[in-house]
């Protein structure tokens, strides 16, 4: 549905579950950052290289299964809504969008609620 909506045609991606302390050694490693966080994606196309015209690879995203089920209880919604939302975060990013600046974060934020509620996935 996102990849349609996004007009993504044959692409693939790979969602990956992980516990606390892989996400944690991640988080480490790739962004500098000495904590563990619920989603982290790696964009194959950051370059804005796309290397096969026909199938487009486009990344990698990590979940962290622990701190999903955490959040879900924190914001009083289940673990399926939890997790629908982190995997469309994670693929915005690997499509290209960031929550870098106020503006994208504004952007990024309302493309996934609108995806997450017309999935039916809500609060």
């Amino acid at each position: 549905m996102i990849c349609k909506k996004e007009k993504v045609n044959n692409a693939y991606f790979s969602v990956i579950f992980v516990g606390e302390e892989e996400i944690l050694d991640i988080n480490k490693i790739y962004r500098g950052i000495d904590k563990v966080t619920d989603v982290i994606s790696f964009a194959f196309e950051d370059n804005g290289v796309i290397e096969n015209k026909k199938i487009r690879a486009l990344g990698d995203i990590y979940i962290c299964i622990p701190r999903a089920e955490e959040q879900a209880r924190e914001y009083g919604h289940s673990i399926k809504r939890e997790l629908s939302f982190l995997s469309v975060h994670g693929l915005l990013h690997l499509l290209g969008y960031d929550h870098m600046k106020k503006e994208e974060e504004e952007v990024i934020f309302k493309r996934q609620e609108l995806i997450l509620n017309e999935a039916g996935i809500t609060r």
